[in-house]
């Protein structure tokens, strides 16, 4: 009898090696966060540039906690039920933070909380009006959950006006049932950001994909095609990790050159801005560098900021 024949696990190349975080500015702002009791997702999903970013003093903030709703099997965020429980006051904790960090550019996220009424999306909207009201230049990039694609949350949000908003399609639509909780689905995740360039044209949008689960290359161009079929204006490519035994294997590792020709097929397709690299995620602080001056050239031309529809 045949043994049955095992693929072997794909071994982690050396452009993947990570520096453990360190630096005075790491030190600080740790420090500041853990003062005000604000999580960021840069510590909760393990991200593999937190020193990049954080001794650069950015950081990614999460609203709502650190229990997620929702148990996506590529994510090292805690999942279970939170019962309603919501720090009102961390809209200004936040813009307090920030006030003193002195930051020009902030990336806000969170957990999914479908716990509550409306998903957490009027704390978002509220987070957004306060860190204006402190500060009206600060630019503020919202990367949230789907809301269950509702187009009422997703208005709360938009309309508090933040600069860049993005939502995460994740991976292609073959492997979503597979790669995230089930109420996260893919025409689902597409209508959110379809949605926001319904209601404010001017918004510029985001998404990401994750590459190393077992997508073709034929799907990653279906997706592309699909995220500029909803005005999506940027797109970043990153390497899935596998964060713990628990979670999904990589299938694959993909070489910085084949992150960039993702870069170039994306750039040649009409996104406005691809980052596409080994170790860039969503909230990816080179990225932040190109978002800034886009949007602040949109602002002086004339309009808020102009999207790409």
């Amino acid at each position: 009898m045949l043994e049955k024949e095992v693929s072997p696990k794909p071994t982690k190349p050396e452009w993947l090696k990570i520096r453990p975080p360190s630096g005075s500015n790491y030190l600080e702002l740790k420090a500041l966060l853990r003062k005000l009791n604000l999580y960021t997702v840069c510590e909760e999903a393990r991200c593999p540039n937190v020193s990049e970013c954080w001794g650069g003093g950015t950081a990614t903030v999460m609203l709502m906690g650190d229990v997620c709703t929702r148990g996506c099997r590529f994510c090292a965020i805690k999942t279970g039920n939170p019962k309603g429980v919501l720090d009102h006051e961390e809209p200004q904790k936040l813009a307090h933070a920030i006030g003193q960090l002195g930051l020009k550019y902030v990336v806000i996220t969170s957990v999914d909380r479908d716990d509550l009424q409306d998903h957490g999306s009027g704390h978002f909207a509220e987070t957004i009006s306060r860190i204006k009201k402190e500060d009206p230049n600060v630019l503020i990039e919202v990367l949230t959950p789907d809301f269950l694609g509702n187009p009422e949350w997703i208005t709360k949000i938009v309309n508090a006006k933040p600069d860049v908003f993005a939502h995460n399609i994740e991976t292609v639509r073959r492997l979503t049932k597979t790669v995230r909780d089930p109420r996260a689905k893919y025409d689902q995740s597409l209508s959110v950001l379809k949605t926001v360039k319904e209601i404010d044209s001017r918004r510029f949008t985001k998404s990401s994909i994750m590459l190393g689960l077992g997508e073709t290359h034929d799907e990653v161009i279906e997706t592309l095609s699909d995220l500029r079929a909803v005005g999506c204006d940027v797109v970043t490519f990153g390497q899935y990790l596998q964060p713990t035994k628990r979670h999904l294997k990589v299938q694959e590792y993909l070489t910085p050159e084949a992150f960039q020709n993702w870069k170039s097929v994306a750039e040649g397709m009409g996104f406005l801005y691809v980052a596409s690299g080994p170790l860039v995620r969503s909230s990816y602080r080179a990225g932040e560098f190109f978002m800034e001056g886009m949007i602040r050239r949109a602002r002086a031309a004339g309009g808020e900021q102009n999207g790409n529809n």
